[in-house]
């Protein structure tokens, strides 16, 4: 092995680190004591239910009813600052004192700097990606990511972001909870297949391969008798 692929080795993980390591940037994602993983296990149905929601509303109005991003977001910022509004003035009206929305609402110094770190963690992540499809000798490792995202691309011509966006949502908060429902089905289910597959294989190299070798291996020995006679 030379030193350039010995580089190549230590600098660039395998595939299956590589998105080990972003699916928990991912997941870990944290939103003040909420994760990205409870939201979509909805281990915080509240939460959960809150970005369902407001996901398909939000496609409701801008696909179906084709509504202006910009209106939509004057309309919930409005709605937000009204309700604020009253619910001070009904604090007032019963003579309690209203919560301090500043000391709520605080973006800490330490929340500001693990977002940070989080975007850059992703960036670096995505750049290690590129430079590891780029240095892969092996040629299934491109051709699979070359097929990936050309298959992206077919379905953008189908799909607007929208519509991509809000189905990623609603499939990654359905399909993670029941896979994680159904483990031990899925599990045994994907080994009967395998085994299935596997039988099916083995048939068709006993009945099909191994014929046509012996089918050649004949024709050649007849070959052999006429060239000597």
């Amino acid at each position: 092995m030379s030193e350039t692929d010995q580089t190549y080795q230590w600098a660039l993980p395998s595939s299956g680190n590589l998105l080990l390591r972003f699916s928990r940037l991912i997941s870990d994602l944290e939103f003040g004591a909420v994760t990205v993983r409870d939201i979509f296990l909805w281990k915080k149905k509240k939460e959960s239910v809150l970005v369902l929601s407001i996901a398909t509303t939000t496609w409701v109005l801008l696909k179906v009813y084709s509504f202006n991003c910009l209106t939509v977001v004057s309309w919930a910022a409005m709605f937000v600052v009204t309700s604020l509004f009253l619910w001070a003035n009904m604090l007032r009206f019963f003579n309690k004192e209203p919560p301090n929305l500043y000391e709520m609402l605080e973006v800490t110094e330490e929340a500001a700097l693990r977002a940070a770190n989080s975007i850059r963690a992703w960036i670096e992540e995505g750049i290690r990606w590129m430079f590891w499809v780029a240095a892969e000798r092996e040629w299934f490792v491109f051709a699979g990511t070359a097929a990936g995202l050309w298959l992206l691309s077919r379905v953008g011509r189908y799909v607007d972001l929208l519509t991509f966006l809000y189905t990623g949502v609603v499939m990654g908060m359905t399909i993670p909870v029941i896979y994680v429902r159904y483990k031990e089905n899925l599990k045994r289910s994907e080994e009967w297949v395998k085994a299935q597959a596997r039988r099916y294989c083995d048939m068709v190299d006993e009945k099909v391969v191994k014929n046509i070798k012996n089918k050649v291996t004949v024709t050649n020995e007849n070959y052999k008798d006429k060239k000597v006679e």
